[in-house]
């Protein structure tokens, strides 16, 4: 198999990096569940629903834009992810909402295929942080 060079993740459709961007969040977000002693399989489905519905993801991608925490180059990312058609939506949300996901995810999947992983895990961390504080969850 061919390496992804980093020129050629510039070049991905951003709808394939949400693609990618959603496998690693979906990810590391079982793996804080299972870290924080949720571990039943029917409750462990529905907490991580709660991390990577598209609503969460679009009020966390807000916070973080809000805060200036993303960068310039992760808000480019971001706004070709949202304006990607996509050609479907979720019955259960409205079309902004999964765009705005969908911006996320791909700011996500173009970090992990460019081998930014400290990056990554630092937004994904945050984004878990963010979530666990609107269901009052303190992380000791």
């Amino acid at each position: 198999m061919d390496k992804l060079r980093n020129e050629d993740v510039k070049q991905l459709n951003a709808l394939a990096l949400a693609y990618m961007g959603d496998a690693v969040l979906e990810q590391k977000v079982r793996e804080h569940l299972l870290r924080t002693g949720r571990v039943k399989p029917n409750i462990l489905h529905r907490e991580a629903t709660r991390y990577v519905s598209a609503k969460a993801q679009s009020m966390i991608v807000y916070r973080m834009m809000d805060e200036n925490f993303l960068t310039e180059e992760e808000l480019a990312v971001f706004r070709r992810g949202r304006n990607a058609k996509s050609g479907s939506v979720p019955k259960n949300t409205d079309v902004q909402t999964y765009r705005n996901s969908s911006g996320f995810e791909a700011i996500l999947g173009n970090l992990y295929l460019v081998n930014e992983l400290e990056r990554v895990y630092e937004i994904i961390a945050y984004a878990i942080q963010i979530i666990d504080e609107t269901k009052g969850v303190t992380n000791s």
